[in-house]
């Protein structure tokens, strides 16, 4: 049972970037599909990116050519880098990991409920 926490959200202006980190353990990274999810107040978590296991990826179109992705697995680490950050990004961002998919098929890595590990969530905020 793999688990995740996230760290590196935090308040910056619209335009600026951050870093998001999500530490895995109890299983390694590389036997799993890890995604970034997003829940903004009032909604539900609405999908940002994956990176299935076996190193491809995939990006909301609202995010699409801002944030990126990326697997450490020496680190046992998932970061979710966003620039060019805009009010419209501020959520309690979440990172998941999942038993791998080997169809890599986009439709459910959309699914919040296809994944079975989740963290606390981190923070951010982009001011105007």
């Amino acid at each position: 049972q793999v688990q995740v926490v996230e760290s590196g959200g935090g308040s910056v202006q619209a335009g600026g970037s951050l870093r998001l980190s999500c530490a895995a353990s109890g299983s390694t990274i590389s036997s799993s599909d890890m995604a970034w999810f997003r829940r903004a107040p009032g909604k539900g978590r609405e999908f940002v990116a994956v990176a299935w296991s076996g190193g491809n990826t995939v990006y909301a179109n609202s995010v699409k050519g801002r944030f990126t992705i990326s697997r450490d697995n020496t680190k046992n680490t998932v970061y979710l880098q966003m620039n060019s950050l805009k009010p419209e990004d501020t959520a309690v961002y979440y990172c998941t990991a999942r038993i791998p998919d080997p169809r890599e098929d986009l439709y459910y890595a959309t699914l919040p409920d296809t994944y079975t590990s989740w963290g606390q969530g981190t923070q951010v905020t982009v001011s105007s």
